[in-house]
Protein backbone atom coordinates (compact mmCIF):
# COMPACT_ATOMS: atom_id res chain seq x y z
CA UNK A 1 0.00 0.00 0.00
CA UNK A 2 1.12 3.67 -0.90
CA UNK A 3 1.89 5.75 1.92
CA UNK A 4 -0.17 8.87 2.36
CA UNK A 5 1.13 12.08 0.85
CA UNK A 6 3.45 9.99 -2.16
CA UNK A 7 6.57 8.05 -2.22
CA UNK A 8 9.30 8.79 0.22
CA UNK A 9 10.98 11.39 -2.93
CA UNK A 10 7.96 13.04 -3.60
CA UNK A 11 7.50 13.59 0.49
CA UNK A 12 10.86 14.81 0.89
CA UNK A 13 10.52 17.31 -1.95
CA UNK A 14 7.43 18.97 -0.58
CA UNK A 15 9.42 19.11 2.72
CA UNK A 16 11.03 22.89 3.96
CA UNK A 17 9.83 24.59 1.02
CA UNK A 18 12.62 22.47 -1.96
CA UNK A 19 12.85 23.62 -5.31
CA UNK A 20 14.52 22.76 -7.96
CA UNK A 21 16.34 20.79 -5.89
CA UNK A 22 17.62 23.26 -3.51
CA UNK A 23 16.38 25.16 -0.19
CA UNK A 24 15.33 28.61 0.45
CA UNK A 25 17.14 29.43 3.44
CA UNK A 26 14.91 30.66 6.43
CA UNK A 27 16.39 34.07 6.28
CA UNK A 28 14.49 34.74 2.69
CA UNK A 29 11.39 33.02 3.91
CA UNK A 30 11.14 35.12 6.75
CA UNK A 31 11.21 38.58 3.90
CA UNK A 32 8.85 36.66 1.66
CA UNK A 33 6.05 36.09 4.08
CA UNK A 34 6.62 39.62 5.44
CA UNK A 35 6.13 41.33 1.78
CA UNK A 36 3.30 38.23 1.15
CA UNK A 37 1.48 40.38 3.93
CA UNK A 38 1.62 43.68 2.00
CA UNK A 39 -0.75 42.71 -0.31
CA UNK A 40 -3.70 41.88 2.28
CA UNK A 41 -3.44 40.12 6.09
CA UNK A 42 -3.86 36.37 5.14
CA UNK A 43 -4.16 32.82 7.24
CA UNK A 44 -0.58 30.67 7.00
CA UNK A 45 -2.21 28.72 4.04
CA UNK A 46 -3.00 31.61 1.78
CA UNK A 47 0.20 32.94 2.38
CA UNK A 48 1.81 29.36 1.27
CA UNK A 49 -0.31 29.89 -2.24
CA UNK A 50 0.82 33.01 -2.53
CA UNK A 51 4.30 32.05 -2.13
CA UNK A 52 4.11 29.16 -4.70
CA UNK A 53 2.48 31.36 -6.76
CA UNK A 54 5.24 34.08 -6.62
CA UNK A 55 7.83 31.03 -7.71
CA UNK A 56 5.77 29.96 -10.44
CA UNK A 57 4.70 26.94 -8.93
CA UNK A 58 8.55 25.98 -8.50
CA UNK A 59 8.49 26.32 -4.65
CA UNK A 60 5.83 26.07 -1.85
CA UNK A 61 7.14 26.47 2.02
CA UNK A 62 5.18 23.65 4.52
CA UNK A 63 3.40 24.20 6.91
CA UNK A 64 5.91 22.93 9.49
CA UNK A 65 8.30 26.29 7.97
CA UNK A 66 5.66 28.92 7.59
CA UNK A 67 4.04 28.26 11.18
CA UNK A 68 6.95 28.99 13.45
CA UNK A 69 7.98 31.62 11.19
CA UNK A 70 4.55 33.34 12.07
CA UNK A 71 4.96 32.80 15.55
CA UNK A 72 7.77 34.45 16.00
CA UNK A 73 7.05 37.00 13.91
CA UNK A 74 3.95 37.90 15.59
CA UNK A 75 6.32 37.55 18.85
CA UNK A 76 8.76 40.08 17.57
CA UNK A 77 5.99 42.82 16.99
CA UNK A 78 6.20 42.41 13.15
CA UNK A 79 3.02 40.82 12.88
CA UNK A 80 -0.59 40.20 14.56
CA UNK A 81 -2.99 37.34 14.61
CA UNK A 82 -6.43 37.43 15.03
CA UNK A 83 -9.49 34.72 15.08
CA UNK A 84 -11.07 35.05 12.00
CA UNK A 85 -14.36 32.45 11.31
CA UNK A 86 -11.58 30.01 12.93
CA UNK A 87 -8.81 30.97 10.90
CA UNK A 88 -5.94 32.77 12.20
CA UNK A 89 -5.80 35.65 10.15
CA UNK A 90 -2.48 37.53 10.06
CA UNK A 91 -1.24 41.09 9.45
CA UNK A 92 1.77 43.48 9.42
CA UNK A 93 1.55 45.76 12.35
CA UNK A 94 3.28 49.09 11.86
CA UNK A 95 6.79 47.57 12.58
CA UNK A 96 6.29 44.74 10.54
CA UNK A 97 5.40 47.06 7.25
CA UNK A 98 8.29 49.22 7.92
CA UNK A 99 10.61 45.92 7.20
CA UNK A 100 8.22 44.86 4.70
CA UNK A 101 8.13 48.06 2.60
CA UNK A 102 12.14 47.54 2.65
CA UNK A 103 12.89 47.71 -1.62
CA UNK A 104 15.20 44.14 -0.98
CA UNK A 105 12.50 41.77 0.38
CA UNK A 106 9.83 43.30 -1.81
CA UNK A 107 11.84 42.56 -5.40
CA UNK A 108 12.94 39.38 -3.83
CA UNK A 109 9.36 38.10 -3.17
CA UNK A 110 7.78 40.30 -5.67
CA UNK A 111 10.12 41.20 -8.61
CA UNK A 112 9.92 39.61 -12.11
CA UNK A 113 14.24 38.35 -11.33
CA UNK A 114 12.63 36.09 -8.27
CA UNK A 115 11.82 33.25 -11.21
CA UNK A 116 15.50 34.17 -12.73
CA UNK A 117 16.87 33.42 -9.63
CA UNK A 118 15.51 30.21 -9.05
CA UNK A 119 16.14 28.78 -12.66
CA UNK A 120 20.13 30.62 -12.10
CA UNK A 121 20.60 28.12 -9.18
CA UNK A 122 19.33 25.37 -11.08
CA UNK A 123 21.23 25.53 -14.13
CA UNK A 124 24.52 26.58 -11.17
CA UNK A 125 23.39 23.00 -9.81
CA UNK A 126 22.85 20.96 -13.23
CA UNK A 127 26.48 22.67 -14.17
CA UNK A 128 28.15 20.93 -10.95
CA UNK A 129 26.80 17.65 -11.68
CA UNK A 130 28.05 17.79 -15.15
CA UNK A 131 31.29 18.62 -14.02
CA UNK A 132 31.55 16.04 -11.99
CA UNK A 133 30.74 13.38 -14.65
CA UNK A 134 33.27 14.33 -16.70
CA UNK A 135 35.58 14.41 -14.26
CA UNK A 136 35.33 10.69 -12.68
CA UNK A 137 34.70 9.39 -16.40
CA UNK A 138 36.39 11.80 -18.62
CA UNK A 139 40.30 11.05 -19.74
CA UNK A 140 42.83 14.21 -19.07
CA UNK A 141 41.78 16.06 -22.19
CA UNK A 142 38.44 16.12 -21.24
CA UNK A 143 39.21 17.35 -18.08
CA UNK A 144 41.35 19.98 -19.26
CA UNK A 145 38.78 21.35 -21.69
CA UNK A 146 35.78 21.29 -19.01
CA UNK A 147 38.29 23.34 -16.77
CA UNK A 148 38.50 25.94 -19.23
CA UNK A 149 34.71 25.51 -20.29
CA UNK A 150 33.94 26.37 -16.50
CA UNK A 151 36.57 28.53 -15.89
CA UNK A 152 35.46 30.72 -19.28
CA UNK A 153 31.76 30.60 -18.11
CA UNK A 154 32.97 32.30 -14.47
CA UNK A 155 35.31 34.95 -16.07
CA UNK A 156 32.00 36.08 -18.42
CA UNK A 157 29.52 36.13 -15.11
CA UNK A 158 31.96 38.36 -13.39
CA UNK A 159 32.11 40.87 -16.82
CA UNK A 160 28.49 40.30 -17.14
CA UNK A 161 28.47 42.27 -13.56
CA UNK A 162 31.49 44.81 -14.27
CA UNK A 163 29.34 45.75 -17.51
CA UNK A 164 26.54 46.99 -15.45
Amino acid sequence: MRPPGGNREERAHLRRGQWAGGRVPKGNVRGLLLAALLEDPAHGYELMRRLEEQADGRWRPSPGSVYPLLQMLEDEGLVRGSDEAGRKVYELTPEGRAQADDSRLRDLAAGPSAPAHLDLRAEVQRLHSAARQVGMAGDAAQVEQAVTIVRNARQALYRLLADE
